[in-house]
């Protein structure tokens, strides 16, 4: 067996593997006595079916297997010993490939375009000064944080005048034109109503200043613009009856509930940060700053790590490769789409995959490398993070660490883990390696960026 690389461009390969009648006999040999011990051919036994017939029947077909499996192997094997870029996988040319007759042709010889990886430098050092936007945590920032806190320890009372975000209960009753009571019509008791997410303004208008033994008119379905489900559970019917409601009811207000939020105390300092961890509504503030300081980093790291990618792509320049082959690959890669929709996202996806070999280098230089221990921690860092949006920042790692377990069980995690953990890494490296610029911004101003 003869393996050799011809270079058609710098990023173009042509592989040719020449194969002897001696390299692969023999595997064919043994494949078709195999073969015949396994054949079930009429008016023979088992085991006895001359191997002349087999050869007949049989013979051009087993060769054309076994040397494809030599032509794996041989291939594969010659690309990761000589350390070949290859990008995509090896494809059989397509324009010098001679016929092949297996029947009559004992020497062959088989031609493979390979798409090269273009050769560049991507290097970072203490002379590349790039932006870091750290995001400002603004008072009302930490207001939020704490009102959520607040508000998860709240409580409902009975009050006499209704406002804001109230809940109201009472008795409703369907109205003819005139405005009297229809017998037999619609009455609902005890239902409730939340004005402020009325759709109509002007229905919720209706409650302003009202209170407890007060009587409004309103209308149902202008309230929740005919909405049949809302309508239903409002007045206790099926949603085809609703049908019928148009007109006006008489909504007597027997209950008014609102929700206050709880005290910001030692209990609520104890629920966030442990027992003890905090003693002062200072001190407590200054933890939620702290601990929203620390959420956001993730955030400044994805902007850093995108400015890492205009900066050096800017100075690499547009990389080129073997766009026939590439092409192909997507062809293949998309077997029920067209030629119109690789031209369409060819563009696009020679720019990701620009930015995937550099990223690759980077990762490379840096010497990172994801081991289990990276996606453990990495997979409790998310489960940490989803803890957090609930207020939840005092979980002990024992349950950490069970939700990770679990968010590592689903395989459809995983390469998102995987990449998650290599930026975490990546950023972090360059990060000491580059000279920041750093930034200190709003959470609008570094929203606006990504419009």
């Amino acid at each position: 067996m003869e393996i050799t690389l011809q270079n058609v461009s710098e990023v173009k390969g042509m592989l040719t593997v020449k194969l002897a009648k001696a390299d692969y006999e023999p595997k064919v040999e043994k494949a078709l006595k195999t073969f015949r011990q396994k054949a079930n051919i009429p008016g023979f036994r088992p085991g006895m079916v001359p191997m002349g017939l087999i050869k007949k029947q049989y013979g051009s077909a087993v060769k054309a297997e076994e040397i494809n499996k030599m032509l794996q192997e041989a291939v594969y094997g010659y690309l990761k010993e000589n350390k070949v870029d290859m990008l995509g996988e090896p494809l059989p040319n397509e324009d010098q490939q001679k016929q092949l007759d297996f029947d009559t042709m004992d020497e062959l010889e088989f031609l493979y375009d390979i798409a090269l990886a273009p050769k560049f430098d991507a290097t970072l050092t203490a002379e590349d000064t790039l932006p870091y936007y750290t995001i400002q945590i603004s008072d009302e920032m930490v207001d939020g944080q704490v009102n959520m806190y607040t508000q998860r320890n709240g409580r409902y009372e009975k009050v006499e005048e209704y406002a804001d975000n109230d809940m109201v209960k009472g008795l409703m009753c369907q109205l003819d034109e005139n405005g009297n009571t229809v017998e037999g019509g619609i009455q609902a008791e005890d239902a409730v109503v939340l004005p402020k997410y009325m759709k109509n303004a002007a229905q919720t208008a209706l409650f302003e200043g009202t209170k407890v033994g007060d009587v409004i008119t309103i209308n149902p379905r202008e309230a929740y613009e005919g909405n049949e489900a809302e309508l239903a559970s409002l007045l206790k019917i099926s949603k085809e009856e609703t049908a019928n409601v148009n007109g006006n009811f008489s909504y007597q207000i027997s209950e008014i509930t609102r929700y206050v939020p709880g005290d910001l105390n030692q209990e609520i300092f104890d629920q966030v940060y442990g027992e003890g961890a905090v003693s002062t509504e200072e001190e407590f503030r200054a933890r939620v700053k702290e601990d929203l300081t620390r959420q956001f980093v993730p955030e400044s790291d994805y902007k850093f790590l995108i400015d890492v990618r205009e900066y050096l792509m800017g100075r690499i320049g547009e990389l080129k490769f073997a766009d026939d082959v590439l092409k192909r690959i997507m062809h293949i890669n998309n077997p029920d789409k067209g030629e119109e929709y690789v031209n369409e996202h060819y563009a696009n996806t020679v720019k990701e995959l620009s930015w995937h070999l550099v990223k690759e280098q980077l990762v490379e230089k840096a010497g990172i490398k994801i081991e289990e221990k990276d996606l453990v921690e990495q997979a409790k860092e998310s489960v940490r993070a989803q803890f957090a949006q609930y207020g939840m920042t005092n979980v002990p790692d024992d349950v950490l660490a069970n939700y990770a377990a679990e968010t590592l069980k689903k395989k459809e995690n995983m390469e998102n883990l995987v990449n998650r953990a290599i930026e975490v890494r990546l950023a972090a490296a360059l990060k000491a390696v580059v000279k920041l610029d750093e930034k200190s911004v709003s959470l609008e101003e570094f929203n606006k960026m990504f419009e």
